[in-house]
This record gives structure tokens, C-alpha cells and sequence, in this order.
């Protein structure tokens, strides 16, 4: 196994619990904790089988299940895959959970799907974006498509310390996939923890070309003035979205692609 990925699957495993016991919380009082945009583009799933790639402990995949599709989730961290069938189980659910490097998942991998699925935060700890379409490609029926909502790498160039503050400052690169090593992870549904990471910057077009050179046709790509996290300082708009009142409508921080097999 790559050294940067086990390490990240190790980083991952320590906030599996943290991460179980928060989403579980939410869903008290939420049926559904999908962002709008998500449920507007992603359209009628009902009874479509999808696999969630990179699903963590399974609650995007819960809402996903929700909107009446048959869902499947793989992950890296096998605790995240723990916690997923916990989840789903408390709420009496029915998935399927894989754990795997997706970089080897779709060689292994037999089973094709209506829908494969990414959200939120997800694609920044794969090393290999055409490796990442290819697994994609695998996994999808011929009539299928792909969707990907996920946060702007134009977003991500900025010093995230700054952003409480209503300031920016270019602090990591835009080009050249990049890997950044961190000596924590968490922080959004987890207390911070040490744990060594590494996570790779990506343009809009290294995620585009990779998809369009394993085969598949883009149908759509739309950005977005909002965040599915809270980065400092931003407005709560409902369904886990923030906006920057200073920056409202002047720089893009999510984006989503749907696409097809050409």
C-alpha cells in the first residue's frame, strides 16, 4: 500500500467513533443531512443501486438510502466501515460496506451500479485521479452516471486561519497536485487528533480530465457561493451550508459534476 495512503487510513480510523456518535446525534433531530443541491441534481433515485465512494461512517450514505436508493458505501479505514454498519443498524437500514483502497477497489470489484457517488470533502486524499476515474468507469452500468459534489479547489488555495478574520492570502498552491502533510486530522464532526495525513490540491481541470479521459462524458458543472462546513466567521443558511457575508456571490467554494458513460 502506498505509505502516504496507509497513513491516511490510520488518520481516518481515530475519528470513526467521533464521527459516529455525531452524525447519529443529528440524525435525532434531521431525516436527512444531504445538502439541497445535492438532493436537486442527483434527481430521482429511488430504487436505483448506488455506491458511495470514500463514505466514512456511512452518513451522507444514510440519506442516500433515504431518498429510496439501494445503497452500497466503500471506504479505506475499516473503522469508518464499523461505524457504517452501526449506523445504519441503529436506524434500522439496510447497506452494504466495503473496505478498500479505492485506488484497488474496482479491480476486485464486480458488482455495477446506477449511480456512483462522491461528496464533500472526499477527493483530496486520493493520489491518482485517473486511477480514481478508471475505478469509476468499472463501476458504473452503461446507462449510469456519476456525481460528484465537492469542495473548490479555488477555496482551498486560501490560508484557512485568515478566513475568521474575513481576509485571504494564497497559501497553498493551485497547480500541481501537490501533496500537503498534516500532524492532525478532524475538526468538522470530531475533535482535532494527532494523527500524521497527507492530502493532495486539485485544479477543476485535473478532476475533468481525468473523468473525461477514462471514457466518460461530462453532462454538468456548476459552482457554488456556499460550504458544507463552517471555515470561520460564515453565515449558517440551513442543511449544514455556510456562506461569507463579505463574499457572497464573489468566489466559488463548492462544485458539482454529473456524468455519463460517452
Amino acid at each position: 500500500m502506498n505509505p502516504y495512503i496507509k497513513a491516511n487510513k490510520e488518520a481516518w480510523n481515530l475519528l470513526a467513533k467521533d464521527h459516529y456518535f455525531e452524525f447519529k446525534r443529528r440524525y435525532q433531530t434531521r431525516d436527512n443531512l444531504l445538502s439541497p443541491d445535492i438532493i436537486k441534481e442527483l434527481g430521482d433515485i429511488s430504487d436505483k443501486t448506488l455506491i458511495h465512494l470514500q463514505c466514512n461512517t456511512g452518513s451522507d450514505t444514510l440519506s442516500l438510502a433515504r431518498l429510496g436508493a439501494k445503497v452500497s458505501g466503500v471506504d479505506l479505514a475499516p473503522d469508518n466501515i464499523v461505524y457504517a454498519n452501526k449506523l445504519f443498524e441503529d436506524f434500522k437500514t439496510e447497506g452494504h460496506f466495503y473496505e478498500a483502497d479505492l485506488m484497488e477497489f474496482g479491480n476486485h470489484h464486480q458488482e455495477k451500479y446506477d449511480v456512483v457517488f462522491t461528496s464533500e470533502g472526499a477527493i483530496g486524499w486520493l493520489p491518482d485521479f485517473d486511477q480514481w476515474a478508471k475505478t469509476i468507469v468499472q463501476l458504473l452500468n452503461k446507462d449510469g452516471f456519476f456525481y460528484l459534489y465537492e469542495i473548490h479547489p479555488f477555496f482551498l488555495m486560501f490560508d484557512e486561519d485568515l478566513f475568521p478574520k474575513e481576509e485571504l492570502d494564497i497559501r497553498y498552491p493551485y497547480f500541481g497536485r501537490q501533496v500537503d502533510k498534516s500532524e492532525t486530522i478532524g475538526g468538522y464532526a470530531a475533535e482535532e487528533r494527532i494523527g500524521e495525513s497527507y492530502y493532495w490540491m486539485y485544479s477543476i481541470s485535473d478532476v475533468v480530465n481525468a473523468l473525461i479521459k477514462a471514457g466518460l462524458k461530462i453532462e454538468f458543472i456548476h459552482e457554488f457561493d456556499h460550504l458544507c462546513y463552517n471555515a470561520g466567521n460564515m453565515n449558517d443558511i440551513g442543511v449544514g451550508s455556510y456562506e461569507f457575508k463579505k463574499w457572497h456571490g464573489k468566489m466559488p467554494l463548492m462544485f458539482s459534476i454529473k456524468a455519463t458513460l460517452s
